[in-house]
């Protein structure tokens, strides 16, 4: 039959069990900026979003070689049968001479080449606009995706230190109510207290063994989404050091947050780019009715084998031209472009006037969200204080019977979970704070060069392996 102490040590055995498998192939941690630099040549999404990019540039050479020369050219050979039934052959030269001439074959080849330059094409012109500033919103698009890397690596870096306190802070209670039970346990066993002392701390050292499995297991999957952004699996990373300077946005005013973001953000500048290549767009298709004017240089060379008796004839000829091309009726088609092209612009202008709005709104929310951060966490530190001291003082409650040990439990909770909330504020500080210099669009790899002088080498973070143990502690 299991006791109560059996049952203590048991559970106590496999959580240190499992505390201790860790992955040891780590030579050394990788800091902030070594994930990140991986990650922004292995993350498939900012990879595809350099080959759309890519892609994309490629629409401004081809709507400009619609003005420029254009040079082409054809060869041609053909074998001809000519007869004259009952002609006789009068060519002295010929080994038929004197026979009846059934007829001739001959060999008619040439070749011509043209070269063909614009000169009138006001719809090209305009198709080239609505190609550069499509070119100039991908750069945009682009650029958005690069900061939005930066805060997918922060956060999935963050979330590994999240969960390492979290499974710090639970480690450190299963550890004091695994004392506070031995000591309960001392006292029952000399009659000084009641045996529901005893299973209060019994249920609340179960309860929290139960929650440092959970952490550990959060803790392990909390590695793949960083695994996802690089292709790679990392045994250990650096913590974030307690030196980091915890400060209010600079400059301190929201009005000049919101409007550097109406002027940075690369979102509102991809869409005015886009807004503008809609309207060129327009006008290109409006241009559909205007005449076009091309100059021509042909150049022919032909030879025909059958022209006479007495041998080939060779032509050779060279033409300058202009060519007047004059849309009279296309069917309705170009009124119909037009129609599209200014639905198209339509949408752009209304996308816009989304993207202004939702900037906006972002850059308020996120401004007050870091000065909120900056405030909670002083006062999470200022709880952690008041936590610990209220432990002392209902410790010393429970001792001299004032205080049950429900209320020593309770107060222990309240501490681990205050230095929990303490570090989770800080992660989300960082984490908003980027956030906020994203939506401005001034976010860069500078910034992550800075956070990254305020990681501790020294005190880095392992990955656990499995939890196999403490299942078979369990079973």
């Amino acid at each position: 039959m299991c006791t109560v102490k059996s049952m203590s040590k048991s559970l106590t055995t496999a959580l240190l069990v499992c505390s201790g498998i860790v992955c040891n192939s780590a030579a050394y941690a990788v800091d902030l900026l070594g994930v990140y630099q991986t990650a922004a040549e292995q993350d498939p999404v900012i990879g595809a979003a350099k080959a759309a990019y890519a892609a994309t540039k490629e629409q401004l050479p081809q709507a400009r070689s619609a003005l420029l020369p254009n040079l082409g050219g054809n060869v041609s050979t053909s074998k001809n049968v000519r007869e004259f039934p009952g002609a006789i052959d009068t060519n002295p030269a010929s080994p038929t001479f004197g026979q009846s001439y059934q007829g001739q074959t001959y060999n008619d080849h040439g070749w011509n080449a043209q070269l063909r330059q614009p000169i009138v094409n006001v719809a090209s012109w305009f198709t080239v606009g609505s190609a550069s500033a499509s070119v100039e919103a991908a750069g945009y698009d682009l650029a958005a995706q690069e900061q939005d890397l930066i805060v997918r690596v922060v956060q999935a870096y963050l979330n590994i230190l999240r969960a390492q306190d979290r499974l710090d802070t639970t480690n450190a209670e299963i550890t004091a109510v695994k004392r506070q039970l031995e000591q309960v346990q001392q006292r029952f066993d000399v009659g000084l207290v009641a045996i529901t002392d005893v299973l209060e701390s019994q249920a609340a050292y179960d309860n929290a063994v139960v929650r440092g499995i959970q952490a550990e297991g959060d803790y392990a999957i909390s590695f793949e989404t960083l695994s996802t952004l690089t292709g790679q699996s990392y045994d250990s990373l650096d913590r974030l050091s307690d030196q980091l300077p915890i400060v209010d946005p600079d400059p301190y005013n929201e009005e000049t947050w919101v409007a550097t973001a109406m002027s940075t953000n690369h979102g509102i500048s991809s869409a005015n780019a886009q807004l503008k290549a809609a309207r060129r767009d327009i006008r290109a298709k409006q241009s559909g009715h205007l005449p076009t004017v091309d100059a021509t240089v042909t150049q022919t060379h032909n030879v025909t084998g059958g022209q006479n008796f007495f041998g080939t004839d060779t032509t050779e000829q060279t033409i300058y031209g202009l060519q007047l091309s004059v849309p009279l009726y296309t069917g309705g088609l170009t009124r119909s472009r037009v129609r599209q092209a200014n639905a198209t612009a339509d949408r752009a202008k209304e996308l816009l006037l989304s993207q202004q709005l939702n900037v906006t709104r972002d850059t308020r929310n996120l401004y007050k969200s870091v000065t909120t951060d900056v405030i909670r966490v002083r006062a999470r530190l200022k709880a952690i204080r008041s936590a610990q001291s209220a432990l002392e003082a209902t410790q010393t409650g429970y001792e001299v019977g004032t205080r049950n040990i429900v209320d020593v439990l309770q107060a222990q909770q309240r501490l681990y979970s205050s230095q929990f909330d303490y570090a989770d504020s800080r992660y989300n500080y960082v984490l908003n704070l980027m956030r906020l210099k994203q939506v401005v669009g001034t976010l860069s790899q500078q910034d992550l060069t800075e956070l990254n002088t305020f990681m501790d080498a020294n005190n880095p973070v392992s990955r656990v392996v499995s939890l196999r143990s403490i299942a078979d502690e369990l079973n």
